[in-house]
């Protein structure tokens, strides 16, 4: 641009109210022939950027009125660098809540929002943990980079396992121990079911993924008989377009070569990532619930429906599948685990504790990451 200014302001109406505005003041790249050209297109898009921005920002602020008598909290976060941890911080200190960060890097100054640990080394400042009100457990190795080798699959359990127990058994020698922790886990608990409904009582799986979940609620156990009340969080495919899954298919697909992989028959079970840091903060201030939550959307969907769905948000079409041997030989085990299984999950907990979804369906929550506004 030529000349941009934007003024973000937030007014007050009285005690209760405000308005917020957005005044910009800008003019095109290529003077009069980008104003010609390109004026219409820039209104669309910044239309389409604070339409985003109002819907957040309206959903954060109702969040927060509805729990306006909750007293604020100190809360550790780890992962606090990752997908999750990078919206959820944000939304938790706008509460007035107090944030910790719980980091391995001991190059960062001393800083009473930091506590060091090194699960490797079997570390953690445990005086840092004392007089808390809850921890909510991110850390964990990207199951999702790289070819899952002998090596890399070490680094995925004992990033959850280890840490995990670490941390656990450092909460149960306290003197005040945290009342709540959440613990991430993962769907990949239940494995491949093909189109079996699953809520949180449904029995493990098998496999690589089932064996590291189940390990890692179980590491979970010594705050377990602390008292500490423990949530493990079993996450779905996180939509955003800032990392993981969908991050990886917008490419092709806004290039109108995506498809759907394998026969596409295969439950996907999704949430947007506004919603799942929406869950993590009503498990927060939910004392009922415990024990394994689901953290996806209510209408899981299959792979092909996913596909069309996704090419229609973007408005590209979907018709270069990838057969199943071509996603095992581009990526191996973590084919059949992560993109050929099925999982189709409920979040059965949530919804009976009355959390809700600000996108309870795979289009909205598509819609929302991406910015597109219904047809």
């Amino acid at each position: 641009f030529a000349h941009w200014e934007h003024v973000h302001r937030f007014e007050p109406e009285g005690d209760a109210r405000c308005t917020l505005e957005d005044r910009i003041e800008y003019a095109a790249p290529f003077g009069e022939f980008g104003a010609k050209f390109g004026g219409p297109l820039i209104r669309r898009e910044l239309e389409r950027l604070f339409a985003y921005r109002h819907d957040v920002t309206a959903h954060d602020v109702a969040w927060h009125w509805g729990h306006r008598g909750l007293n604020p909290m100190n809360i550790l976060v780890s992962g606090s660098t990752g997908l999750v941890g990078t919206a959820l911080i944000p939304l938790l200190t706008t509460g007035g809540h107090e944030v910790i960060r719980l980091v391995r890097s001991r190059s960062k100054a001393p800083s009473k929002e930091l506590v060091h640990w090194d699960p490797d080394a079997n570390y953690v400042d445990a005086a840092g943990l004392e007089g808390l009100d809850a921890i909510v457990h991110l850390a964990g190795e990207s199951i999702a980079e790289g070819r899952w080798n002998p090596l890399k699959k070490a680094r995925i359990r004992d990033s959850r396992v280890k840490g995990t127990r670490l941390l656990s058994e450092t909460l149960a020698h306290l003197e005040r121990p945290p009342k709540t922790l959440i613990c991430a886990s993962a769907i990949g608990f239940y494995g491949d079911r093909g189109d079996e409904v699953l809520t949180e009582g449904s029995p493990s799986g098998t496999g690589f993924l089932p064996e590291v979940c189940r390990e890692w609620e179980a590491a979970c156990e010594p705050a377990l008989q602390k008292g500490i009340r423990v949530v493990n969080l079993r996450t779905g495919v996180v939509l955003t377009p800032e990392g993981g899954a969908l991050a990886k298919m917008l490419p092709p697909f806004k290039m109108g070569v995506g498809g759907v992989i394998g026969n596409g028959r295969q439950y996907m079970s999704c949430i947007a990532l506004d919603d799942l840091i929406g869950a993590i903060l009503h498990t927060l201030v939910t004392p009922s619930l415990s024990g394994p939550v689901n953290g996806v959307c209510p209408q899981p969907v299959t792979n092909h429906d996913f596909t069309k769905t996704l090419g229609t948000v973007l408005g590209r079409p979907t018709v270069f599948p990838v057969p199943a041997f071509a996603a095992r030989l581009a990526f191996g085990e973590m084919a059949d685990a992560l993109l050929l299984a099925s999982t189709r999950v409920e979040p059965a907990k949530l919804v009976e504790s009355g959390y809700q979804f600000r996108y309870p369906t795979v289009e909205a929550s598509l819609r929302h990451v991406l910015g597109s506004r219904s047809p």
